[in-house]
């Protein structure tokens, strides 16, 4: 058997045991097992041996540990209740508007994310805080939760992101210029989202009430309230990019004054001590899933598929659009079996030397890395929300009592257009995800 049928038949037998609902990290480590002994004779000892080296060459990374701090930095500000701030500071400032509150959502959702790095966790704190403001002001429930179930994806994409480091650690890209590069196509999700708003409350002013306007004085005083907050983020992002701190420095100042901002606003240690379980737990996790997929990489690297499969689609003669467009339909599909940062494990390994081997645009190979990067990171965060079984989509609803999911998923729609055309954008024009880069480098 050749190495490359030997690396797509462990592919579809990991495919498998997802689909079984086996854990992502169990999954890759078996399959990993299966193709290096398959490749390679079935020399056990080198397994073990293979193993051993690629724990302690995942643990002892430096670079990664910035990952634990950044899940704090997201522990504390979800348990410090600085998710409240945020969404009464918007609220006050646009909550008068027709669907300004969902609009403020949305606001309040890209800034949680500038502190929290994770969708999930965005969706999960902006859902208890926004949804029994919205049903008390007569939102209808698909508004309401199509609203905050797409919003919350904008974990990911607004910088810091856990996946985007993960990425950068699998590509060798620098942590900063990722983190910049998320920026412009952050702020245009948002901005999509708010006119999908807007034009829904137009075409139905019944799904979004205006609600009380704010007194200037009440504003501002909300408004102050989260300056801290957004401090943060500016101290981590712009101080990573600046080069005055390295991506764990940055982490740790911006895990501390979160820690700070939170004890401020009245977290008791109850809430540290579940910050820092919460941390350990999201941290373990992530490690696990990280060896798993190192061990299947080095695996199908044996194998030579992703190798392979590169000079395949060279000597195909496919536009380079062509393959780009069809990787990044297969993460929808992917959506609906693994999380985001699964599948960026699971996927770059592979889809990355093709991506790289095409020419587009006549982009250098570095900025190629880069903007594929942020375009699978938009990919990935719509099967956060895609039905059937968007995560985002599961966690908004529970939250919202006696709405159907039905409602919730229609809901979700027309943000899922919105996405659509973001991602046809930024593929056709890599400038406009680059251009933030180029100025400031």
């Amino acid at each position: 058997m050749s190495g490359t049928l030997i690396g797509l038949s462990g592919f579809a037998g990991l495919l498998l045991m997802l689909l079984l609902r086996v854990h992502i990290a169990v999954a890759m480590l078996l399959a990993g097992a299966a193709i290096y002994l398959a490749a390679n004779g079935g020399l056990f000892d080198g397994l073990l041996y293979t193993l051993n080296g690629l724990v302690y060459a995942r643990l002892s990374n430096y670079d990664l540990a910035v990952v634990p701090l950044f899940i704090l930095m997201g522990q504390f500000a979800t348990h410090g209740g600085l998710s409240r701030a945020l969404f009464q500071a918007a609220g006050k400032l646009i909550g008068h508007w027709r669907g300004g509150l969902a609009m403020a959502s949305v606001a309040a959702c890209a800034s949680f994310g500038a502190i929290c790095g994770s969708s999930l966790a965005t969706a999960a704190t902006m859902g208890q805080v926004a949804l029994p403001e919205l049903k008390a002001n007569g939102y209808s429930g698909r508004l309401a939760t199509g609203t905050l179930a797409a919003a919350g994806t904008l974990g990911i994409l607004i910088p810091p992101s856990v996946p985007l480091i993960i990425y950068a650690v699998l590509t060798q890209d620098s942590i900063g210029k990722l983190f910049m590069a998320a920026v412009i196509p952050g702020i245009i999700a948002a901005m999509g989202y708010l006119l999908v708003i807007r034009i829904l409350v137009t075409r139905n002013p019944e799904s979004g009430p205006t609600a009380a306007k704010a007194t200037w004085d009440q504003a501002m005083l909300a408004l102050v309230k989260v300056l801290p907050i957004l401090g943060v983020f500016l101290v981590v992002v712009v101080g990573i990019y600046g080069g005055w701190a390295n991506p764990t420095e940055a982490g740790s100042v911006g895990a501390g004054a979160c820690g700070l901002i939170a004890l401020a606003g009245g977290m008791g240690w109850g809430g540290v001590r579940e910050s820092l379980l919460g941390t350990a737990r999201i941290t373990g996790m992530i490690f696990m899933v990280l060896i798993g997929a190192d061990l299947l990489n080095s695996s199908l690297a044996l194998s030579q598929m992703p190798t392979e499969l590169a000079n395949w689609v060279v000597g195909s003669g496919l536009p380079p659009l062509m393959v780009l467009f069809a990787i990044l339909a297969i993460y929808i599909l992917l959506g609906c079996v693994m999380d985001s940062l699964a599948m960026i494990l699971l996927t770059i390994p592979i889809f990355h030397p093709m991506i790289m081997s095409l020419d587009f645009f006549g982009m250098s190979a570095g900025d190629k890395s880069i903007w594929f990067g942020i375009m699978t990171l938009m990919v990935v965060e719509i099967g956060l929300v895609h039905p059937p079984v968007g995560m985002n989509l599961y966690i908004i609803n529970k939250l919202a009592k006696g709405v159907p999911m039905k409602e919730t998923a229609l809901g979700v729609m027309p943000f899922l257009a919105s996405d659509f055309t973001r991602i046809i954008v930024l593929a056709l024009f890599p400038g406009i995800t680059l251009w933030l880069i180029h100025v400031l480098g």
